[in-house]
């Protein structure tokens, strides 16, 4: 009996799942990854010889394509989907058949195919708005966005086909930030990052909105973990993951001060004007820390100076115009259907 864990990972290829992959793989998994690479194929030149790595390139909407690369597999981490708000806006359709009707027929073949654990990336933002001091796993839903409420409908979904044989998890990552070879510079950290570091200038849009965050490489550290854990640990829960909780405001100071300490810079400006974005939440990521003993290791400040040293070390060209780091540009010059 083969011994060697396999995982799918879908949308592996993207911000997360550039950082994840090669963690699997050094851990000594077998990874499968699934995934358009609309942002391109050289996430994985560095891990790419491995053999224990396989790579379909392909739409999670090819239920032919979704069975072959699930057949074998164990466990399946789903990341894919169209991310964050603006993004899903642009074409609210495709938005929804990746995001939502694609959600089924994955699940669907995941069983048919014995996967033990079903992990999926939901959001923090199905929150919405809440004034609540520390937003818990069992505080209401309110998705302001299509893009919220399809996450909201994916976790009821999974986790009615928890089972004794199927072992679902649904984790609600708070905004990622940090380096990763699958750079996204459409985030918040990221964005405010970029600016400071090619601009001295920072735009905050509001800056009263709370938004919890989380660094990348503690993401994929926790998607590593959740795959070593005992099946009955995980099974059935929601956790939220999230670690430094600001407002959008305090996050530009913050990037400010480090960007300013990292590179001598006194001069960075941050100027704030009004926004119609009014998704404020600060979730609690406690009930992570009590059932699974996961803590993040890594800070706001510590995501900035990571992408700081990329942009110092040339590996962020054209980082305010090349399309592959923002969600939206790629899309529309795609033209994805």
């Amino acid at each position: 009996m083969d011994s060697i864990r396999t995982v799918l990972v879908t949308g592996g290829a993207g911000y997360a799942g550039a950082v994840l992959v090669p963690k699997l793989l050094a851990a000594g998994f077998r990874v499968r990854v699934l995934d358009l690479y609309l942002y391109g194929k050289q996430v994985f030149d560095q891990v790419r010889p491995s053999p224990m790595l396989e790579e379909f390139v392909g739409d999670l909407r090819d239920p032919a394509l979704v069975a072959q690369a699930v057949a074998g597999c164990d466990s399946v981490i789903h990341l894919a989907c169209i991310s964050n708000d603006p993004s899903f806006e642009l074409n609210p359709v495709l938005g929804r058949t990746i995001n939502l009707d694609a959600f089924p027929p994955l699940v669907r073949l995941s069983r048919e195919a014995e996967v033990q654990r079903f992990v999926y990336a939901s959001s923090s933002s199905v929150y919405g708005i809440s004034d609540s001091p520390d937003v818990t796993e069992d505080h209401p839903l309110r998705p302001l966005t299509d893009y919220s409420r399809f996450k909201a409908e994916c976790e009821t979904i999974l986790l009615e086909q928890q089972s004794s044989e199927f072992t679902t998890l649904v984790l609600r990552p708070a905004t990622l930030c940090g380096y990763s070879p699958r750079q996204r510079l459409d985030l918040t950290v990221n964005i405010l990052t970029n600016h400071a570091v090619n601009n001295r200038r920072i735009t905050v849009f509001g800056g009263s909105q709370l938004r919890p965050n989380f660094h990348v490489e503690d993401m994929a550290d926790l998607y590593l973990q959740v795959l070593q854990e005992p099946l009955e640990r995980i099974a059935g829960q929601v956790l939220n993951a999230g670690y430094e909780n600001h407002s959008v405001s305090a996050l530009a100071e913050i990037v400010k001060r480090v960007v300013g300490q990292e590179l001598g810079y006194n001069d960075i400006e941050i100027v704030t004007t009004p926004s119609d974005d009014l998704r404020s939440y600060h979730i609690s990521s406690e009930k992570i820390t009590r059932v699974l003993g996961y803590r993040p290791r890594r800070s706001i400040e510590d995501a900035v100076r990571g992408l700081v040293t990329a942009f110092r070390t040339g590996k962020l060209p054209d980082s305010l115009s090349k399309s592959t780091y923002f969600n939206i540009k790629r899309m529309q010059e795609v033209h994805l259907q």
